[in-house]
């Protein structure tokens, strides 16, 4: 199942997202990503988080049909995580999510480790992350080890390729100005600042987890 899961933040125009809204099996709001699902005009089906950051403390009840999961201000996971977690115990194989952008550079970097998290080893559970996060200005993509993707760019777009936990090698490109192919790197090692020479461009990741950052137009 498909969940976009919309947190705090600078979060995309609903443009972006919108045709994509029919195909989410639940909507889920973080805090006050429920100001952003209003200004779209969505109605969550699950509302999580301490809301401390909500524009208005009777922003909820306007939603009595959503299902409702408080959390203590005093918490070891963020509200972001803790909306993976609820979406994945509810079936979202597939998480999108959206806002978080600009801000504490601390709420970033959270965020960001999110796509470094594992997959599942036997017998231990598996810890959801997102597939994509869009924010006001940039949009990126989880590409797993052995997958690939084909993204829609304006021609002349800059893209950054960095690899998540132990690297990544044996990786492919097409469309970028400078390819991907022959190149081995390790944790703390990036492609900052390619170019999508054409728009439309394509990234196929080989022994490690990519993560595709693709700035947009304001």
């Amino acid at each position: 199942m498909d969940a976009l899961l919309v947190t705090g933040g600078e979060a995309p125009p609903r443009s972006r997202l919108e045709a994509r809204f029919g195909g989410m099996g639940l909507i889920c709001a973080a805090d006050s990503g429920l100001d952003t699902l209003v200004s779209w005009g969505l109605e969550p089906g699950l509302i999580v988080g301490d809301m401390d950051s909500v524009s208005s403390a009777g922003l909820v009840g306007r939603f009595p049909l959503a299902e409702l999961r408080l959390a203590p201000r005093d918490k070891d996971e963020t509200d972001t995580e803790l909306g993976l977690e609820e979406l994945a115990a509810r079936g979202a194989d597939r998480i999108i999510l959206a806002g978080g952008g600009g801000g504490r550079l601390d709420h970033l970097l959270a965020i960001r480790s999110l796509f470094e998290r594992r997959r599942a080893m036997p017998l231990k559970r598996a810890r959801p992350r997102p597939a994509e996060w869009h924010t006001a200005h940039e949009a990126a993509y989880l590409v797993e080890a052995g997958s690939g993707i084909v993204l829609e760019a304006a021609p002349g777009s800059t893209v950054s390729v960095f690899p998540l936990a132990d690297g990544a090698r044996g990786m492919r490109s097409e469309g970028l100005a400078w390819p991907l192919e022959g190149l081995a790197w390790g944790p703390s090692d990036c492609g900052v600042s390619n170019v999508a020479s054409e728009g439309r461009f394509g990234v196929r990741a080989g022994s490690g987890d990519l993560l595709v950052v693709l700035l947009l137009e304001p």
